[in-house]
């Protein structure tokens, strides 16, 4: 048996864990299957605590199968102030004459885009997300990492800002697993080929995609 994706609390002793698909009602947020979120403090309110100052239209996308640590925060482009000039006070956000005043400003403003979050990605506790950031599939973000540029798959980066620790495999093995993309594969050919997925290698993973291309 396998966990329902749609399943709000998958493991029931453990309110705590929630998988997050279920839970996003926001049309600029999309999260992907069995993504889940860890948190002891209220981790079904996710949408609302984690992902801040989405105001505008640049969307969050997250994958399947990250596993997101308490407190991961994503910052969106709402966040930003503008530095044209010689003031970064938000004067626009309070209405009325300041408003009237400002709002081209403000419009005008280069946008850093959506924040896009590949699959298999594992967020350590209190990582952060700046806005317009990519982060490749395979990643892995160390605790308290404050993420300000793009990282690449199968890469680990921690610190502030992050900067790669190291490399999880070379080009060609990224390559094979991304071609692979077990991700995307029938849930019950995930878990027929599970523990080669946990503690194979990319090699092993490389071999499974070939067969099931050859059975298609």
């Amino acid at each position: 048996m396998t966990p329902d994706p749609m399943t709000q609390h998958p493991l029931p002793a453990h309110e705590r864990v929630v998988f997050l698909k279920p839970l996003i009602s926001s049309p600029t947020i999309e999260v992907g299957e069995y993504t889940y979120y860890d948190d002891p403090d209220g981790a079904t309110a996710f949408e609302q605590r984690n992902v801040l100052y989405a105001y505008g239209p640049e969307r969050l996308v997250i994958g399947r199968f990250c596993a997101i640590a308490s407190g991961t925060r994503f910052l969106m482009a709402g966040a930003e102030h503008p530095t044209m000039g010689v003031s970064t006070y938000p004067f626009t956000m309070f209405g009325g004459a300041w408003a009237e005043r400002t709002l081209d400003i403000v419009t005008g403003m280069p946008s850093r885009g959506d924040t896009v979050v590949g699959n298999d990605v594992w967020f350590g506790y209190r990582a952060t997300v700046m806005p317009g950031v990519r982060i490749g599939d395979g990643a892995i973000i160390a605790a308290g990492a404050v993420v300000t540029a793009d990282v690449p798959p199968y890469t680990i980066v921690g610190g502030n800002p992050a900067r790669p620790i190291r490399r999880r495999y070379d080009d060609a093995d990224v390559e094979r697993l991304r071609r692979a993309a077990w991700w995307d594969w029938p849930v019950d050919v995930i878990t027929e080929h599970v523990r080669t997925i946990m503690a194979g290698a990319p090699a092993d993973i490389e071999r499974i995609a070939a067969s099931l291309e050859r059975q298609q």
